[in-house]
């Protein structure tokens, strides 16, 4: 009911940007009256605040309180639970796999044509309006000149609509997004088509005005900062630093040369300053949800970031992957395919890299582990670091972020496809599975774990199903069989020459402290508070500078009070109204933390054993613990063949089959096709990628 409630608020808000070219600014198609409407600053913005900010933030805001009752989701999965009606599950089933675009379902096609169509229909009231009441900015001005200066003009308005979405999928903590079931991760990818489109037609919008200039002699206008309008040098500035973006993003050059990416895209501050000072207050106040709700994000990420994370121990795999482990508190709970951001300063104080968490919060209630794969630049300088340091390395933290529910575990049979170190998300599902065996009426699906590796020497990697703390018979309890596929080798290799599970423990360092629930999905209530007193604030301080700066001024004329001021003054507000509330609220919960947390000292780590990954394919060698013998008799390995996908998924038997899939885009994009091949319609698909 409460989600009903929060969809229809949700298409009201819709409904308003569809009625926007012909209600609200039906008669703005001059720039006197655009002008006039923007300079009665308190009721125009008002009137905007009202209907376009107003809706998102109800539901973000009562959302995060919705999520915090929902206290089931954090429950294992019951036996209830599993006969949940899949009459929608077609709607999630891969429709169309192909690149660009990667795996698209049969909902976010449905949702992607609506989409398109309130751009084609807004652009074309747009059109039809502006068509209807031309207006020569220029004596002798000729009208099909005036026509293609208004179709630059709202190519501009359609981007703004774009811009009004393109927040909402990289807010890390969002109260929006787990209420239709997507993560930050899991919704990347609508960012990249959103900010695509956008930069598309910001694109068209800036060369058809400069075409414009130049036919109709005003390239003067290009240099022109209007006291009374928009300002067209910083249009220009914005379309260079986002054109700059936008080139940098395209996937071969992201992939390639992922740092120019990564450093050239910090600069969206910059663009989104100069956007904001060229469009005005009043578009300010429409695309203002998404920007607030990121920012509010944002500034409780940095301040979790300050601190620094204590860093346990580490175990070193004869593959050259890592595992980390982390103190952290009780009350931190993820669920199973989370990620942690990773900042290393003496490596790079500005780079953050995503991190699956393998751990499971209920099995180990003090630590959180992460898997790292020596593969770029900077990963081989951690492993180097942390192979020859004889101290603890300073680290810092984001998250960790991931789904509210663990809903792939209702499952008859879960099958999990990963290729390298796309395995690593399945540590943390068979972790959590490996719990649930021990739960009362709890729904324990069996599990086909299929991995492809290069070499031999990855099987290490399946050691990390086994938690550190040296869990010793739950996993005996599980339906495990796992298939492993060694591609670049044709046989097997001696049984001497396996190698040592190095384990390295660090001391304590007094200044660094266990990684604590930041505000967000372990705080629903903080966030809602925070993003209720923090909107209320910004909206009491706005009518305070207007009614008592601004108007004494200007009284609402539009002629002395410059343009540009007012949206300043809209951004100067919101930033502090955001620094205020989430600082109160982060340093509240850290006191609270403070008070709860006791002295942690070094935990006891099992000493280097032999690598079980090695024993994968050794008969003959003695097994040291009944897990380990269970994992191993578990599982079969492949030498010199690459798993035959189609057959494996067609021979799986059950009713509801859960296909999860993890690792290169070849496999994914295979085992996708796979399951929306309509062959076997007991394939439940579900792709995991962190691919950014």
């Amino acid at each position: 009911m409460i989600r009903l409630i929060f969809l229809v608020v949700f298409l009201g808000w819709i409904v308003i940007w569809i009625l926007l070219p012909t209600k609200v600014y039906k008669n703005t198609w001059t720039p006197k009256l655009e002008s006039k409407l923007n300079s009665t600053y308190f009721e125009g913005e008002g009137n905007n605040l009202l209907l376009f900010s107003f809706p998102v933030m109800f539901i973000a805001a009562f959302g995060s309180v919705y999520l915090h009752f929902q206290k089931e989701l954090r429950k294992p999965t019951c036996k209830s639970a599993v006969v949940s009606s899949n009459r929608l599950s077609f709607l999630k089933r891969p429709l169309l796999v192909m690149a660009p675009l990667g795996i698209v379902t049969a909902m976010e096609i449905a949702f992607a044509a609506m989409f398109i169509a309130l751009l084609i229909w807004s652009l074309a009231n747009y059109l039809y309006v502006s068509f209807g009441h031309l207006h020569m900015h220029k004596q002798g001005e000729k009208i099909w000149q005036a026509k293609f200066r208004s179709v630059s003009l709202r190519l501009g308005y359609i981007g703004n609509i774009c811009w009004a979405f393109l927040f909402f999928p990289v807010t890390r903590g969002s109260s929006i997004l787990p209420l239709v079931g997507l993560t930050s991760e899991s919704s990347i990818k609508y960012h990249i088509w959103v900010g695509h489109l956008s930069m598309i037609l910001f694109a068209a919008h800036a060369v058809g005005f400069i075409i414009y200039w130049a036919m109709t002699n005003q390239m003067a206008e290009m240099l022109e900062w209007s006291k009374t309008w928009v300002s067209n040098v910083a249009g220009e500035i914005a379309i260079v630093v986002g054109l700059a973006m936008w080139v940098t993003s395209f996937e071969r050059i992201r992939r390639k040369m992922f740092e120019v990416f990564f450093y050239t895209h910090h600069l969206y501050s910059l663009y989104l300053f100069f956007y904001l000072l060229h469009v005005g207050a009043a578009y300010f106040c429409m695309i203002l949800p998404g920007i607030f709700l990121f920012l509010v994000d944002r500034y409780l990420r940095f301040l979790q970031s300050r601190q620094r994370a204590r860093l346990l121990s580490s175990r070193l795999l004869p593959c050259g992957t890592i595992e980390l482990n982390f103190s952290k508190s009780r009350g931190l709970y993820y669920n199973p395919t989370s990620i942690l951001f990773l900042n290393v300063p003496s490596i790079s104080k500005l780079q953050w890299h995503p991190f699956t968490v393998t751990s499971n919060c209920n099995m180990e209630p003090e630590t959180l582990t992460v898997v790292i794969k020596r593969q770029g630049s900077w990963s081989q300088k951690l492993y180097q670091k942390i192979s020859s340091s004889v101290g603890p390395v300073e680290m810092s933290v984001e998250g960790p972020y991931g789904p509210i529910s663990s809903h792939f575990l209702r499952h008859e049979l879960l099958v999990m496809v990963g290729g390298g170190s796309g395995v690593t998300p399945f540590i943390s599902i068979i972790r959590q599975i490996i719990f649930q065996s021990t739960q009362p009426d709890s729904h324990i699906p069996r599990i086909l774990l299929v991995c492809a590796f290069k070499n031999s020497g990855d099987l290490a990697i399946l050691d990390l199903l086994l938690p550190i703390n040296g869990t010793t018979t739950q996993i005996t309890q599980l339906q495990l069989q796992i298939e492993a596929y060694i591609t670049r080798e044709e046989e097997q290799p001696i049984a001497d020459t396996k190698k040592l599970l190095q384990t390295i423990r660090f001391k304590p360092n007094q200044s660094d402290s266990p990684i604590t629930a930041a505000l967000g999905p372990n705080n629903w209530l903080w966030l809602g508070a925070v993003i209720t007193s923090s909107f209320v604030m910004f909206l009491l301080l706005l009518g305070i500078v207007t009614r008592y700066y601004i108007y004494p001024i200007d009284h609402n004329t539009g002629e002395i009070y410059h343009f540009s001021y007012f949206v300043l003054w809209d951004l100067l507000l919101v930033c502090a109204s955001i620094v205020i509330a989430s600082g109160a609220a982060f340093l509240w919960c850290k006191k609270q933390n403070g008070v709860e947390k006791q002295q942690i000292e070094n935990l006891e780590v099992p000493n280097p054993t032999a690598s079980p990954g090695s024993d994968l394919y050794s008969a003959d060698t003695e097994l040291e613990s009944v897990p380990h013998q269970s994992l191993v008799q578990a599982t079969n390995v492949h030498f010199g063949a690459r798993p035959d996908l189609k057959r494996i998924l067609f021979e799986c038997k059950g009713s509801d089959v859960g296909v999860l899939a993890c690792g290169p885009k070849a496999m994914r994009h295979e085992v996708a096709k796979i399951c929306s091949s309509g062959l076997a319609d007991n394939l439940h698909f579900e792709s995991i990628s962190f691919d950014w």
